[in-house]
């Protein structure tokens, strides 16, 4: 512990890095863990969708023998289509709900405006979640000839959390941070108006004299 307190005096950003990227990789896991349980019930809830193409752009692609839809978002019947699509939102969007305000307020200790951090953790939510599933599309079709259900979850579950991982603490960094900063610079306007205020309003009192010999006389002159 003493040494680690010794590293953060004299590198308190180094010290930062390391806490909140430390903390950030344990809740993700933890929170990629979740997901992959909920992959594992989630299909089932929803087996009375019609298993039907459910994805944009829909474009055909083989790969090793497989003939599968590449999609951004969604994905094609033969590999889940509707129903797992919706198994896989509820999983993601249930694992950064429960994500989102442990790494606001344990990882990053923002203090930051609330709707505005929600409003740019949505957006970035949406085009990782778009760039993760163009990913995940493929392993789905492809793993999907070569392992059981379970071990195609796993890499799945890996996968975006491996890939959101990565942006997110970025993403993190730049939305905590800059909140910080903003009040941050708040607060210190406020310190400098306020002691700025009160130099300006500051006068001796008449009994700064009599203190004053006081002091100079070890008290022995009380009368000034």
């Amino acid at each position: 512990m003493q040494l680690w307190n010794n590293f953060a005096a004299k590198h308190p950003a180094a010290a930062k890095w390391v806490r909140e990227g430390g903390l950030f990789v344990i809740v993700s896991n933890l929170v990629t863990v979740f997901k992959y349980l909920l992959l594992q019930f989630l299909p089932a809830a929803f087996s009375s969708l019609p298993v039907v193409d459910f994805g944009w752009p829909g474009i055909p692609v083989t790969l090793f023998g497989e003939t599968f839809q590449w999609n951004i978002l969604g994905y094609d019947s033969a590999h889940g289509g509707l129903p797992y699509f919706c198994a896989y939102m509820v999983a993601m969007v249930v694992g950064e709900c429960i994500n989102f305000p442990i790494q606001r307020n344990f990882v990053f200790r923002s203090k930051g405006n609330l709707a505005k951090q929600i409003a740019w953790y949505v957006v970035a939510f949406c085009l990782i979640t778009c760039i993760v599933n163009s990913i995940n599309c493929v392993w789905v079709a492809v793993a999907g000839l070569l392992v059981p259900d379970f071990i195609y979850n796993i890499g799945t579950t890996v996968l975006n959390g491996g890939i959101s991982m990565v942006i997110f603490f970025f993403v993190n960094k730049i939305i905590f941070q800059r909140a910080h900063r903003q009040n941050k610079a708040r607060q210190d306007h406020w310190c400098f108006s306020w002691y700025s205020n009160r130099a300006a309003a500051r006068y001796r009192k008449k009994s700064f004299g009599w203190y004053k010999n006081v002091i100079a006389s070890n008290g022995e002159d009380l009368n000034g």
